[in-house]
């Protein structure tokens, strides 16, 4: 017996996790795109984020109610390794929040290289 159904997504993400891999005091961009995929407009408010002095984030409205872009950038710093999330609250009641995992991975830059 096969089974076949089109599940519906209320809310697009490009991506849920984010990779931030380089050398020590690189500066390292990745964004995120969200999409509206239900007929009413999306809003989007930041709720948690534990990642301050590692990583900023910015939140930019690209289709009023519809799309979204997330732009996360490292901290240029030391070598290290990190991971954490930042939640963003949805005014969609099928998918009330939107959690995007971060990594991130910065290499000591080897004399002479």
């Amino acid at each position: 017996m096969t089974v076949k159904a089109f599940v519906r997504v209320p809310i697009y993400l490009s991506s849920r996790k984010v990779y931030l891999y380089g050398r020590e005091g690189q500066r390292i961009t990745r964004d995120v795109e969200i999409r509206a995929k239900l007929d009413k407009s999306l809003k989007l408010s930041p709720s948690h984020f534990n990642l301050e002095g590692k990583v900023t984030y910015s939140v930019e409205e690209i289709e009023k109610g519809r799309a979204f872009k997330i732009r996360f950038t490292s901290v240029p710093g030391p070598p290290q390794t990190y991971r954490g999330s930042l939640e963003l609250k949805t005014n969609y009641p099928e998918k009330p929040v939107i959690t995007i995992g971060i990594s991130g991975r910065f290499m000591k830059v080897k004399k002479g290289s």
